[in-house]
């Protein structure tokens, strides 16, 4: 049973900072792509970032280029996104993902795992 538990979300205000966790267990990470996206209300759900089995490459969605970071601990299979400058625009629930393969996608069909979701709430 593959399973992906977020971690971190709240309500804060504009400007603040927030760290988002993914703790995977259940199956083997090794050599996939991971990365996370969001759901605004009313919205289609977005890609936000995504980074290599390795660590070496990643990824971002230009809304949020320079102010969030993407990061993994393969050997704790544990994948963080830390969100800084936060604005009311971020607000959404962030959902962590599994890559079909070794590869960085920005559409959904390419992920075949998805964690329940974390809330963010930014406000002005």
């Amino acid at each position: 049973q593959v399973r992906l538990a977020e971690s971190g979300g709240g309500s804060v205000q504009a400007g603040d900072s927030l760290r988002l966790s993914c703790a995977a267990s259940g199956r083997d990470f090794s050599r996939t792509a991971m990365a996370w996206f969001r759901q605004a209300p009313g919205k289609e759900r977005e890609f936000v970032a995504g980074i290599t089995w390795t660590g070496g490459l990643t990824y971002y969605t230009d809304s949020v280029k320079g102010r969030f970071t993407i990061s993994r601990d393969k050997t704790e299979n544990l994948l963080s996104l830390q969100m800084n400058s936060l604005k009311p625009d971020d607000t959404a629930v962030y959902y962590c993902v599994r890559s079909r393969d070794s590869l960085i996608h920005i559409t959904t069909p390419n992920y075949d795992y998805w964690g329940q979701g974390t809330q963010v709430t930014v406000s002005s």
